[in-house]
Formats: structure tokens, C-alpha cells, sequence
């Protein structure tokens, strides 16, 4: 279920959305009702547990990973943060793309454990 609201935010907030949602090729209500479902929902627990996805869908999820336009440009910011060359511009940008990147290693993680215990996948390690 899902409810739509109205919001009015300040001019500095709905920038950084903005930029936000740029840097993560979203459109930007799509963005805020990301970052405000990841602020908000941290403890919650999914709707759909790994153990109601079929083999395939877990196998899948175990293989996730960042596109590799994503994993690049991540790099390049990165790497001008490291430097102390990032721009105020690019500091959403790099938040966004750490979020996709955390939450596709998590996903991979928790989808991996799952394929091992079905016997899909041999563990990491023996």
C-alpha cells in the first residue's frame, strides 16, 4: 500500500534531492521516497523474505553487482574524494552511488548465504 503526500521542503533540501537524484538517474520523488524509505524503514522487515524467491531469483540476487558505468563514475569519485577535489555538486552524486553499491553488496551477500544453504552454490569457504 502506498500513500501520496505533498511535501514543501526548502530550497537548499530540494537542490540536494536534486543533485541526488541526477547522480542516481532517478526522477526526483522516486529519490526522496528512496532516501526517506531507508531513513525510516531501517529496522523493518521486508515484505518478501529470500526464502519465498525461487532458485533462480536467489542465484540471480547472489550475482548482483553495480552497472559497470556506475562502478566507474563510484571510482572516479571516489578517488576525487580521496584527493580533496570533489565538488560540492559531486558529493550527492557519490552518497547516491555508495547506496547502490551497499545495497546491491548487501542483497549479494544475504542472497548468497541463501543459495548455499539450498545447495545452489558451495560455500565461500571450506
Amino acid at each position: 500500500m502506498s500513500n501520496e503526500i505533498t511535501l514543501t521542503l526548502p530550497d537548499k533540501v530540494y537542490q540536494s534531492a536534486k543533485r541526488l537524484a541526477v547522480g542516481a538517474r532517478q526522477p526526483i520523488p522516486g529519490m526522496l521516497t528512496e532516501v526517506l524509505s531507508e531513513a525510516l524503514l531501517v529496522w523493518e522487515e521486508p515484505d518478501k523474505s529470500l526464502s519465498d524467491l525461487s532458485d533462480k531469483e536467489v542465484l540471480a540476487l547472489s550475482e548482483l553487482e553495480m552497472t559497470a558505468e556506475q562502478s566507474d563514475r563510484l571510482s572516479l569519485l571516489l578517488e576525487r574524494q580521496r584527493e580533496g577535489e570533489i565538488t560540492s555538486d559531486e558529493r550527492p552524486e557519490l552518497w547516491a552511488l555508495m547506496r547502490v553499491y551497499e545495497r546491491a553488496l548487501l542483497h549479494r551477500s544475504e542472497a548468497l548465504v541463501e543459495a548455499v544453504k539450498r545447495g545452489l552454490r558451495d560455500p565461500l569457504n571450506k
